[in-house]
C-alpha cells in the first residue's frame, strides 16, 4: 500500500500570528468552553489551532510536534466539541500513552475538560490489581486511556472489546515505539476492526513510525510545526565540561546550593542504579527536598511523589527518561542533565521540561570527556552551539571513577581498536607455525629416499657377492 501523506508545515517563524486566536473562535459547546474558561485556558498554541480542523474532517492524523507543545488538548477539544451522548457500555475513544504517569496525566486533563458533560472517563495501566480495572470496565466507559500492555491484556480477555469504538489516539508514538511496545500496538491494533479514526501524536518521525504508518493506516494528513532538532527559544542551555561523575556530584551539590533561582529541578541520569546513588547524595545535604522516580518504584510511590513534587513540597526529582516525555510538570525552572544522553533526540525532550507555556527555564548540562561526541551530536542537530561555563574556582576535583566510569572506559577502548592494514581479520601467526599450502599431501616435503626396486637391489648384491 502506498502511503499519501499531505503535509502542512510551518516553522516556528511562520506560527507569529499578529491577531492571536483565542479558543472562541473554535465555537465550541457552552459546557466545555465553561471548563476551558475555569482552566485559565484564554488561547490556543500552533499545534492546537492546526489540528482542530484536521481532527473535526474524520480523517486520520499524523500530528509531529515537539514536547510541550499542548498536544494532549490539540486532540481532546476537537473530540469533546463533537461529542454526544450514547448509552455504550464498550468505549468510543480509546487513547494509549507509554507510561503510567501519562495514563493518570491525561485521564485528569479529560475530567477537567468533562466537568460539566456526561463523559466517563477511566484510565488503565500495569503494576495495579487487573480484577478492579475488569470491574471498573465492565460497569461502562466512554473514553479510556491506558497504556498498550494492560490495554492488549485486557482486550484478549474479552473485557475491554471496540466494537463501538470511533477514535483511537496514539500519543508519544515514538516513544510507545522505543519502548518496546510494538508487538502490543500490533496486537490491538488488529483487534479494532471496524471503521474509526486514527489520531498519533509524535516528536519525531522515525523509520519506525514511518513503517507502522505504512502498515496499518491510510492517507493520513500531517501536522507538523517545526523539525525535531529545533531548540526551544525560550531555553537558555549551558554546558560544563566535568571530569568524572564524582566532580558531577559535587558541582550538582554547588548548583542548587548556590543557585537561588533553582526552586523547581528535574535530575536526569540515564539508569536506575545511579538514580539511588544521585539521591542518596542529594539527601544526605538536602534532607527531604528531593524526590526519586524511576521503573523500579511502585505505583503508589511513583504517583505520591509526583503529586509532592506538584503541589511544591519537593524541590526537585531525581529521575531516568521516564520523565523526559509527555508529562506536564508546571513551572519546571531548571532540568540538570548529569549524565548527557546517548540519544540526541532524548535531549530535546529532556530540556523540553522546562520553558513551557511561554516561561523561560534552564537547562544545563554535565559532560564528561566520553559524552562530548553526544553533545556534538546535539548541536549539530539543532545547529546551536551550547554556551559552555567555567567551573566554579572552588569546586573539588575529584581523581577517583566509579565502576560504570571504568567500564564504560574499557568497551569504549575495546570498540576503538585498530584493525590490521589489508582488512585482515586476525592477527599474522607466527612463521614457525605458519603453513603454505603446496597443492597435496605427495607435494608438501621432499622424499627421504628414492623409490625402491627389490629386483634392482638382488642384482646388486649379487654381483657384489661374485666380486
Amino acid at each position: 500500500m502506498q502511503k499519501i501523506i499531505t503535509k502542512s508545515l510551518c516553522t516556528f517563524a511562520d506560527n507569529f500570528i499578529p491577531f492571536m486566536k483565542t479558543f472562541l473562535e473554535f465555537d465550541l459547546p457552552k459546557s466545555l468552553q465553561k471548563a476551558l474558561d475555569e482552566l485559565g485556558f484564554v488561547h490556543p498554541t500552533p499545534i492546537q489551532e492546526k489540528s482542530h480542523s484536521v481532527i473535526l474532517s474524520g480523517r486520520d492524523m499524523m500530528g509531529i510536534a515537539q514536547t510541550g507543545t499542548g498536544k494532549t488538548f490539540a486532540y481532546l477539544l476537537p473530540i469533546l466539541k463533537q461529542w454526544k451522548f450514547q448509552n455504550n457500555e464498550s468505549p468510543r475513544v480509546v487513547i494509549l500513552v507509554p507510561t503510567r504517569e501519562l495514563v493518570v496525566q491525561v485521564a485528569e486533563e479529560v475530567e477537567k475538560l468533562t466537568k460539566y458533560m456526561s463523559v466517563r472517563t477511566l484510565g488503565i495501566y500495569g503494576g495495579v490489581n487487573i480484577n478492579t480495572q475488569r470491574k471498573a470496565l465492565a460497569e461502562g466507559v466512554d473514553i479510556l486511556v491506558g497504556t498498550p500492555g494492560r490495554v492488549m491484556d485486557l482486550g484478549l480477555d474479552g473485557v475491554l472489546r471496540f466494537d463501538t469504538l470511533q477514535k483511537l489516539v496514539i500519543d508519544e508514538f515514538d516513544e510507545i515505539l522505543n519502548l518496546g511496545f510494538r508487538a502490543q500496538l500490533t496486537s490491538i491494533l488488529s483487534m479494532m476492526r471496524g471503521k474509526k479514526q486514527n489520531i498519533l501524536f509524535s516528536a519525531t518521525m522515525t523509520e519506525e513510525v514511518d513503517a507502522m504508518l505504512d502498515e496499518y493506516f491510510e492517507f493520513p494528513e500531517e501536522v507538523s510545526l517545526a523539525q525535531s532538532g529545533t531548540p526551544l527559544e525560550q531555553i537558555e542551555q549551558i554546558v560544563y565540561q566535568v571530569p568524572n561523575f564524582l566532580t558531577k556530584l559535587n558541582l550538582l551539590k554547588h548548583l542548587v546550593s548556590e543557585t537561588e533561582t533553582m526552586e523547581r529541578v528535574l535530575i536526569f541520569v540515564n539508569n536506575k542504579r545511579i538514580v539511588d546513588l544521585v539521591f542518596e547524595t542529594l539527601d544526605e545535604e538536602f534532607s527531604e527536598q528531593f524526590g526519586v522516580i524511576h521503573s523500579n518504584k511502585s505505583q503508589n510511590y511513583r504517583l505520591n511523589t509526583m503529586a509532592a513534587f506538584q503541589a511544591g513540597e519537593l524541590r526537585g526529582l531525581v529521575t531516568t527518561d521516564i520523565m523526559a516525555r509527555g508529562l506536564d510538570i508546571s513551572d519546571i525552572t531548571h532540568v540538570i542533565n548529569l549524565q548527557f544522553t546517548e540519544e540526541p533526540e532524548k535531549y530535546m525532550h529532556r530540556i523540553g521540561r522546562t520553558g513551557r507555556a511561554d516561561k523561560s527555564g534552564i537547562a544545563i548540562s554535565l559532560v564528561s570527556p566520553s559524552e562530548v561526541e553526544s553533545k556534538i551530536e546535539v548541536e549539530l542537530l539543532m545547529d546551536t552551539e551550547i554556551k559552555e561555563f567555567a567551573l566554579p574556582e572552588d569546586l573539588k576535583i575529584e581523581e577517583r571513577y566509579l565502576d560504570f566510569e571504568k567500564e564504560k572506559k574499557k568497551m569504549k577502548f575495546l570498540l576503538k581498536t585498530p584493525k590490521k592494514e589489508g582488512g585482515e581479520a586476525f592477527h599474522k601467526k607466527k612463521d614457525k607455525n605458519a603453513k603454505v599450502n603446496l597443492g597435496g599431501p605427495g607435494k608438501r616435503k621432499p622424499r627421504k629416499t628414492e623409490s625402491r626396486n627389490r629386483n634392482i637391489e638382488r642384482k646388486r648384491d649379487e654381483k657384489r657377492k661374485k666380486k
